[in-house]
């Protein structure tokens, strides 16, 4: 029922965004740079695949809390509703404070912040990861008897409230509304890397939690978004698992046990002194910032374009069709994924590799699907067998060409 949610607002978000797009160029303003929101839709796409191994294992545990060990158990009612909400957008304001106060959850969260654009598509690059390290957090919420179907709506509720948000394109509000909820205008301060911006405007709903534990701050001028240490890579599973990787490799340089344990519980930006102690974030020089950028031609783009939509139909379908697919397949179409995803990266990084891993790849999704269907749906496989060969063939073709034509110009530029 979830995952159908999700695929029902799939159209949704896609309108938004055009609507944001037409605003922007209304204002000849640029709000996006296309590999960005590729990047961020398809870190968005690898939330949705990763969490469908995980739902079922949080909600379980939710399940069985409430049936078994809850306090009393609360009628459903629009009161338990909005009790739930409020609850519920508390907790999270602290599993979101501590998700950048706290290393090991920093490295989890800190794919969200990672874009250097604020956007809508921005709003959909979520953690991996994130929301099962935090999700002990909310299970007092079943103890104190809101059932599942509440619990999952007024979960829903936050977060597609917190999409909109999102966004350049709205200005501030009233003086009341922008005292009690969260804005655009609160948000944007929160995936700012100003110094007097870090780690500021944790609510999801409400900003009453920000402003009862002193970390609210409002807008004054322009932030600057992204991370203090650019990423710099277009990989969507780089983004998840970056900072991990440069936490293990400053715990190499540390002499002390103590050290390499002490910073997964550690703010950002804490070292022990002999590595030179706590780097504060320094102030954004506009005039020497440059965002991460790489090129790629117009022609490269258009098949990145039509790659992210086969993604997104084929996300569409394994969400669809996740509980009635096999363990085996269903790691099969993950690896697919995230191989796909990888590659539309790689892509706009201009890497040598790409075109051996994208020919490999084509080739895995017509072996992935072909056998699928030849073991389960036999009445379709040659249906199946047919449209896969025929799009494998035009795949081939444009993107070989495409590759010759760039060598060309490149060539004809050098």
């Amino acid at each position: 029922m979830e995952n159908l949610t999700f695929l029902l607002a799939f159209p949704f978000f896609f309108l938004l965004i055009g609507i944001e797009l037409w605003i922007a160029r209304k204002r000849k303003q640029e709000y996006y740079r296309f590999n960005d929101a590729i990047t961020n839709l398809n870190i968005g796409i690898g939330n949705q695949v990763t969490g469908l191994f995980f739902k079922a294992i949080m909600l379980g545990i939710y399940a069985l809390i409430y049936d078994q060990v809850a306090l009393f158990h609360l009628a459903p009612s629009v009161w338990s509703w909005l009790g739930c909400l409020l609850l519920f957008d508390f907790i999270f304001y602290w599993a979101h404070r501590w998700g950048h106060e706290v290393n090991f959850f920093w490295g989890a969260h800190v794919v969200h912040h990672s874009s250097e654009e604020y956007n809508l598509a921005v709003a959909l690059r979520q953690p991996w990861f994130h929301t099962i390290l935090a999700f002990f957090l909310f299970l007092p919420i079943p103890f104190l008897g809101f059932e599942p179907k509440i619990f999952l709506t007024a979960a829903g509720f936050q977060t597609l409230y917190q999409f909109w948000i999102h966004t350049k394109a709205i200005g501030k509000f009233p003086k009341i509304i922008e005292y009690i909820f969260n804005t655009p205008s609160h948000h944007r301060v929160h995936h700012a890397v100003n110094p007097k911006y870090i780690d500021k405007n944790h609510a999801g709903v409400f900003m009453i939690w920000d402003r009862l534990f002193g970390t609210f701050a409002a807008e004054e001028e322009e932030p600057t978004y992204g991370i203090t240490t650019q990423i710099k890579s277009w990989n969507p599973v780089w983004a998840n698992y970056h900072y991990y990787a440069d936490m293990f490799q400053k715990a190499r340089k540390m002499s002390r046990w103590k050290d390499k344990l002490y910073m997964l519980i550690a703010r950002p930006g804490w070292l022990p002194k002999e590595l030179g102690g706590y780097q504060a974030p320094q102030e954004v020089d506009k005039n020497a910032y440059a965002k991460y950028d790489t090129f790629t031609s117009k022609h490269m783009n258009w098949y990145v374009l039509v790659q992210f939509v086969s993604i997104v139909l084929g996300t569409s379908a394994f969400m669809y069709h996740f509980s009635n697919i096999s363990s085996f397949y269903k790691v099969v179409f993950l690896g697919v994924l995230m191989l796909s995803l990888m590659i539309c990266g790689a892509i706009f990084e201009n890497r040598k590799w790409v075109m051996v891993a994208e020919y490999a790849r084509l080739l895995l999704v017509i072996f992935a699907l072909n056998t699928f269907y030849y073991y389960w749906h036999i009445d379709w496989f040659a249906v199946m067998l047919g449209a896969s060969l025929f799009f494998f063939v035009v795949f081939v073709v444009w993107f070989s060409l495409t590759l010759v034509l760039d060598n060309r110009k490149s060539l004809v530029r050098a």
